[in-house]
């Protein structure tokens, strides 16, 4: 998930793949040892209600011509390499635990294993309280908890009293947009959760105190994210990637064809910070800032996007960036070059599953909104009347909880009933494109248009149902009529 966009030399690896995309993944040699790595996310599950349509769907939020693409560019982690959910997850789990109790931390933390059910991306983590938060686009509360302790109501008010969190206090607040984020979620609410309940701790507004040591729940965060730096910076999560690749990677034959067609009508380069060992197949690997002509085939160390559009001869529209992480991969190369963005969402398999099978709560909820609004419909300021709402308030409180439940004890990804999240906002506003894999453009021709629906304003959505419902009202009036007749 390289940082494509700063103005210094920074340390991602470049490579141009335009002429050597079948020789790099030939016999899934690909990239030295890692070369496995460049696989298709995992098998999906059985689909008995959902049509296969979806499952391998492109979905568009603004229009993509194809044909105007000259270059395709590819994050590594999560996006040509997936890894398999939720063992991935465990491992980087795991090797944080671990470490974490080697410099320190109480042993008894070992006893916690990954829980797959309760981090999602996109949650926020509040520092100062130590609390993981759901939020939406404008920083209202969804859901909240305090290790695995779920507050509602009065608790949630205690810590913020308006439900609501400034989003650029990002000091205080911390989002966890990557895949690589849900290990370290887990784990800082497994130190939450052990210290809340330990009683050689004393519980303090801002953390733990253990005679003269006190611990703050920011300390604790930065103690687990330099624990996950750690965990990357050294090699050891690829090492044992590469030593059990069978276990967290899943081969997709697929994938060498999509990158050959690919080739075969424009550029491809990727972009990582994922440092390679290459094969005696593959080359030898070329580290350094580039200074000179760019060559096919050739790895590069540093860059920025200014530079790859200086080397690919192409303007930031040219491009379309294909990656998983919404800040690194999408919003900074959306905002700082412009170009077009596909947003890999593995967990798109599973959302749309849940919600194929759970939709009927969602249609319940829009009846419930209908039904609210035609309570109020005669009445304006000089109405003395006050209907009486609360059944239906805990009725619609119900079915989001049951929809929340089914995907996971945080929730969807992208919804907490009827409204959406930070992640699911981000994602409308800076993917142009998104799927559950980027092999899923094995299924376009490349001059296929994506073209995006109309989206229609509120007033315009009203304007509309009005005339849908005089429409409506005539064709009834008509039926009777030519029965009469």
């Amino acid at each position: 998930m390289p940082d494509l966009n700063q103005h210094r030399f920074v340390p991602i690896v470049f490579r141009c793949l335009e002429y050597r995309v079948s020789h790099c993944l030939d016999a899934g040699k690909c990239f030295g040892k890692t070369a496995t790595l460049l696989r298709h996310h995992g098998t999906r599950p059985p689909a008995s209600h959902l049509s296969d349509l979806y499952l391998l769907q492109v979905f568009v939020n603004r229009t993509v011509t194809m044909e105007d693409i000259q270059c395709y560019g590819f994050d590594m982690d999560y996006t040509l390499a997936v890894y398999k959910s939720p063992d991935y997850e465990s491992l980087g789990f795991e090797m944080i635990r671990d470490r974490m109790v080697s410099v320190g931390y109480p042993r008894e933390l070992l006893s916690y294993t990954y829980d797959p059910s309760f981090p999602t991306r996109g949650l926020v983590i509040d520092t100062t309280s130590g609390n993981l938060l759901k939020v939406d686009s404008n920083g209202n509360i969804l859901v909240c908890s305090h290790g695995f302790r779920f507050l509602k109501g009065r608790d949630v008010h205690d810590y913020y009293p308006n439900k609501f969190i400034q989003r650029d206090d990002t000091d205080r607040f911390h989002v966890l947009n990557t895949l690589f984020n849900l290990s370290e979620t887990y784990f800082y609410s497994c130190l939450v959760d052990f210290f809340t309940r330990c009683n050689r701790y004393t519980n303090l507004p801002k953390g733990f105190q253990h005679g003269d040591l006190f611990m703050s729940y920011r300390s604790m965060f930065q103690d687990v994210r330099d624990t996950m730096d750690f965990i990357h910076d050294t090699g050891i999560l690829k090492e044992r990637t590469i030593k059990n690749m069978e276990k967290y990677i899943t081969r997709d034959p697929n994938l060498p064809v999509l990158l050959s067609r690919i080739k075969a009508v424009a550029k491809v380069f990727l972009a990582t910070n994922s440092d390679y060992s290459y094969t005696e197949d593959t080359g030898k690997l070329r580290m350094g800032t580039y200074t000179g002509d760019l060559h096919a085939g050739t790895v590069y160390s540093g860059g920025s996007s200014d530079v790859i559009c200086d080397l690919l001869d192409v303007r930031g529209k040219d491009i379309l960036y294909v990656g998983d992480h919404i800040f690194g991969d999408i919003l900074k190369s959306k905002k700082r070059q412009g170009w077009r963005t596909f947003l890999v969402v593995p967990e798109l398999t599973k959302e749309l599953q849940v919600w194929d099978q759970k939709k009927s709560l969602f249609e319940e909820l829009k009846r419930l909104d209908v039904y609210l609004a035609k309570l109020y419909k005669h009445l304006d300021s000089g109405s003395q009347e006050c209907p009486d709402i609360r059944t239906i308030q805990t009725r619609m409180k119900v079915l989001t909880y049951r929809m929340d439940m089914s995907y996971g004890q945080m929730g969807s990804l992208l919804r907490s009933g009827a409204r959406q999240t930070l992640f699911a906002s981000q994602l409308l506003r800076y993917a142009d494109l998104y799927s559950s894999a980027c092999i899923n453009l094995l299924h376009y021709p490349f001059n296929y248009l994506f073209m995006a629906p109309p989206v229609l304003m509120p007033h315009e959505s009203a304007a509309q149902h009005a005339a849908d419902l005089a429409l409506s009202e005539l064709a009834c009036t008509n039926n009777m009529v030519m029965g009469r007749n």
